[in-house]
């Protein structure tokens, strides 16, 4: 990411969520602790299947007296009817602001030169009365603006940035290994914990029960976790959703995102990742690569 640009990502949604049972709301149903969400720290979280598997995925941050909910544009709806089925007789509100606010992305060095700001994954501080903060999945994601779109262009002028293809952002999101494109198709179909999400500081374990918690919690305690998803590097051929992976004839994995950047969930024991990691694979009639990120 260069320092002197700003990633406009018009693809990310916002829903506001606000009321006197805002935060007993979400603590009850989300995987990271809302407790540690304020004015200074912003959080990434999920909302699983009451079996544990994957449903929404989304950054969390303070604002005013309730909670924006940064996710993928094309589930925002998914997501405000699923957290409203939750909602039952809640004093609690749920606007889709997604016309209201845009999310920015901006480089790591940016955000550190900015006055006031700290090395801290989600750390979260107010630019012009809006939201910016540290990614807390990676720091080598950067920093997240959250912005009212009448005070777009002045904030970009005021930090010295200049709008740039999206697509460098996510380029650089697919190398670190963090899928953000199209996660809808891993609803329903994959745990929490093989989302990698314990990596990407999204569950806490230490927090009450939520949807999904027991399932997550045993596969954790006793070690049960087999599978990951993992960035897939096409050398030759087109990959298609569904295609099986082989390693020495043997299934090692199943594309689930095929396009734009694409991320199967793939064995890690029994043969050990190490062993087919970084050579070429068969997946269908397609030559690929499985790419393990550094921080898992």
């Amino acid at each position: 990411m260069n320092i002197n640009s700003a990633y406009i990502l018009e693809d990310r949604g916002i829903l506001y969520i606000s009321g006197t049972d805002a935060k007993d709301f979400l603590q009850n149903i989300i995987t990271n602790d809302l407790n540690k969400v304020s004015n200074t720290n912003s959080c990434f979280s999920s909302l699983l299947t009451p079996q544990g598997k994957f449903l929404f995925e989304f950054l969390v941050t303070k604002h005013k007296e309730g909670y924006f909910l940064d996710c993928e544009k094309t589930q925002i709806d998914d997501l405000f009817k699923q957290l409203s089925l939750y909602k039952l007789r809640s004093e609690v509100q749920i606007l889709n602001l997604s016309n209201e606010f845009m999310v920015t992305a901006l480089s790591y060095e940016k955000f550190r030169s900015i006055k006031g700001s700290e090395d801290k994954l989600g750390f979260t501080m107010k630019y012009i009365e809006d939201s910016i903060f540290l990614d807390p999945r990676n720091k080598n994601l950067g920093a997240r603006l959250i912005i009212n779109f009448e005070k777009l262009n002045l904030s970009l002028e005021k930090l010295n940035l200049k709008s740039s293809k999206p697509e460098e952002y996510y380029n650089l999101s697919f190398e670190l290994g963090i899928p953000q494109k199209n996660t809808n198709k891993l609803k329903d179909k994959i745990f929490g914990l093989e989302c990698n999400f314990e990596e990407l500081n999204a569950i806490d374990f230490q927090k009450g029960c939520y949807v999904g918690q027991e399932n997550t919690s045993r596969i954790k305690l006793r070690n049960k976790l087999r599978r990951r998803i993992l960035p897939i590097k096409k050398i030759s051929g087109e990959l298609t959703e569904n295609d099986i992976i082989k390693y020495k004839d043997s299934e090692i994995g199943k594309i689930l995102i095929d396009k734009p950047y694409p991320f199967g969930l793939i064995k890690i024991v029994e043969p050990d990742l190490k062993e087919f990691t970084g050579i070429e694979l068969t997946s269908g009639k397609s030559k690929v690569k499985i790419i393990k990120p550094e921080w898992i």
